[in-house]
Parts: structure tokens; C-alpha cells; sequence
């Protein structure tokens, strides 16, 4: 198969940690047959110091000629990069906004595995990360509160801002149709979040999901508010499979998520349309402060790489080797800094990714 991707390396640690998820997607290549061709683009800070805006519309065109895209980070540190001087719409962040919206990528799927290899790096009491976790958040990532109407203004010599939430039916439906059938490949269960004792719009999303619930009889659906779900996912993370919920509630809950795994710098993520194409990127920053010091850690970034195999090219057994790969390593005793623990051995970024390369067979 031929697989055209498009690259963002980004800014900060972006550029190392690409390197190395494209040294695992090459070895993956040569051992099943693949040809992968790459197209490297300028977003964020980067494309800030080319062009003076953190995404042009030729990157966007070029993003939509790929099959996917493959994202390193961007941004930088927001008190003394310049990039930060500039209005909110010309700072990094803004291209990121930007293309999950001129993609069209609603749906984003956030896995939180806790391997046993780190199970001592969790902060959960002990008989709680014994058993492990292996959960998906997926999030709706183009409606809400984030999308909706704002402004600021004084009334009555008062300062008053306001952020308006709205979700109407067809946004909701096609996220919870991405989650059960996300749901159908793994444990085939939904947690379905929401505020529905208090929002009108969580109300709406209930309903919905429950009638996108009846065309999956083979998965069970519960419902969780966001609250008790905060609150579960530190007493009870292993009871979760899928939570499907809406923008802002998925924002907080997968980095309580990460959190939970011991290191973020372990955690990929995806961000889906309603094709095969999707945008593909580590949950974690850019981290300026350690950049070019070669001390990152590009798991995420890797194991980002197999969700794109899996998810945008269902080439499922090419991702399961890749997420084999990971496990191998860490249970010979190799760590990147982020995960270093005693007895284990130190690499560096790019040493990581050549043992996982290596590691493909």
C-alpha cells in the first residue's frame, strides 16, 4: 500500500520526536510492503517566523491532499516567546484551532493505558494501578463551548463576558456513532458524560446517544456526569472502556486521564472526520525547555504513528506491531527520562526510536 503523509514537525521537542515516529513508520514500511511518502508543512511558531501567521492556506491544501497527518507540537513558553505578543488569533495555538476545523475533525480519541512496566509511576494508591487500565476518551472537538458565540462588553458600568454552548443534534450523532464504533473493536462498552441535571445541551446529547445506542446492540451504554466521572476515573480507572463526551468535559477529563498513567509523554492521540482521514499527534506540549537536548520522549509521537495505521489505513496488524514494540522495550527495562525508575536504563530520544525500530520484525 501507499501511504501519502503529510508532517507537521511543529515547534519545541515537534522535530525530534517526528523524526523518530517516521524512523518507526519506515521500518514498519519495509517489513510489510508498504511506501510511505512524506510532505513536511509549517504550523504554529514555526510557520510564525516564515510567514507571520501560524497556518497558511497552502499547508491547510496540502493537509487535505494527505491521507492523514502526523504532528509533532507546537507553541512555545507564553512568557517570553514573542510569538505570545501577538493577538490571540496569530499565536500558535490558532493554527491548531484552524485546521481541526478546515479538516473538519469533530472526533478525538484520546487513549489512557497504564502498562504494568510503569505501573510504580502512577499516582493512584497501589491495589488501584495493579489492575491496570486501558480506556479511550473520545471527545468532540469542533462544537461547544469552545466554537460558540463570545464577547465581552460592560453593561451598566459592569464588565460582563459571555461563552455560549450550543450542540444540535447532527454534531452530536455523528461523534456518538465514531465512539460505538470505536467501542465495537475494543471492550464494547460506552460511558456516555455529561451534565444532564443541570445543561440543556447535555439533556440533547442523552437522548441522542441513547438512539445511536440502539443500532449497537452488542454494547452496553451507560450513562456518567461529568463530576462522578472526574471522581471515578481516580477510584476506579479500570471500569472504563469508552467515554464519549462533549468538548469542554473531554478537554479536562483526558488530562486527568494522562495524568493517571504516570506520564503524559506516553499518550497518543487522533482526531477524526467522517472519512478515514485523520490528524494524529502526542497529548503532550511542545516543552521548549527541553528541546534539542535529545532527552524527549517520542513514544507518544510513535504510538500516535500505529493509531494512524490503524484508524486512517486499517492496517491493523502493522499497528499492533508497533504497539508491541513499545511493550517489548519497556519490559527490557529501557526508559526515557519522563519514565526513568530504578534499575532501568536511560536513553535518549533518538536512541528510543532506533530501539523501537529495531524492535519490528
Amino acid at each position: 500500500m501507499k501511504l501519502n503523509i503529510t508532517c507537521i514537525p511543529g515547534d519545541g521537542i515537534g522535530p525530534e520526536i517526528i523524526t523518530e515516529a517516521k524512523k518507526v513508520l519506515n521500518k514498519t514500511a519495509a517489513v510489510y510492503g508498504h511506501e510511505i511518502t512524506y510532505k513536511d508543512i509549517l504550523m504554529g511558531g514555526a510557520s510564525i517566523d516564515v510567514h507571520g501567521v501560524p497556518l497558511t492556506d497552502e499547508a491547510i491544501a496540502d493537509a487535505k491532499a494527505a491521507d492523514a497527518v502526523l504532528m509533532g507540537s507546537i507553541g512555545g513558553n507564553t512568557t517570553t516567546s514573542p510569538w505570545y505578543q501577538l493577538p490571540p488569533e496569530k499565536r500558535p495555538e490558532a493554527g491548531l484551532l484552524k485546521i481541526r476545523k478546515e479538516l473538519n475533525l469533530f472526533a478525538n480519541l484520546r487513549p489512557a493505558v497504564l502498562y504494568s512496566e510503569l505501573a510504580d509511576a502512577c499516582p493512584l494508591k497501589k491495589e488501584i494501578s495493579d489492575q491496570g487500565f486501558d480506556m479511550l476518551i473520545m471527545r468532540e472537538l469542533t462544537g461547544g463551548l469552545y466554537f460558540g458565540d463570545r464577547y465581552t462588553r460592560e453593561e451598566n458600568g459592569v464588565r460582563k463576558a459571555v461563552d455560549t454552548l450550543t450542540y444540535d443534534e447532527n454534531e452530536i450523532r455523528r461523534i456518538a456513532i465514531k465512539g460505538f464504533d470505536i467501542a465495537m473493536k475494543r471492550r464494547k462498552k460506552v460511558t456516555s458524560v455529561d451534565k444532564a441535571n443541570v445543561l440543556d445541551s447535555s439533556r440533547l446529547w442523552r437522548k441522542v446517544v441513547e438512539e445511536v445506542a440502539q443500532d449497537y446492540p452488542e454494547v452496553t451504554l451507560e450513562h456518567m456526569l461529568v463530576d462522578n466521572c472526574a471522581m471515578q476515573l481516580v477510584k476506579d480507572p479500570a471500569q472504563f472502556d469508552v467515554i464519549l463526551t462533549e468538548n469542554m468535559f473531554g478537554d479536562i477529563l483526558s488530562d486527568e486521564a494522562s495524568m493517571v498513567t504516570g506520564s503524559i509523554g506516553m499518550l497518543a492521540s487522533a482526531s477524526l472526520n467522517d472519512t478515514k482521514f485523520g490528524l494524529y499527534e502526542p497529548s503532550h506540549g511542545s516543552a521548549p525547555d527541553i528541546a534539542g537536548q535529545d532527552i524527549a520522549n517520542p513514544i507518544a509521537t510513535v504510538l500516535s504513528a500505529a493509531m494512524m495505521l490503524r484508524y486512517s489505513f486499517d492496517l491493523d496488524k502493522e499497528a499492533d506491531a508497533i504497539e508491541n514494540a513499545v511493550k517489548n522495550i519497556l519490559s527490557k527495562g529501557y526508559r526515557t527520562a519522563d519514565i526513568i525508575s530504578d534499575g532501568c536504563t536511560r536513553v535518549g530520544c533518538r536512541e528510543m526510536g532506533d530501539l523501537l525500530a529495531d524492535e519490528i520484525k
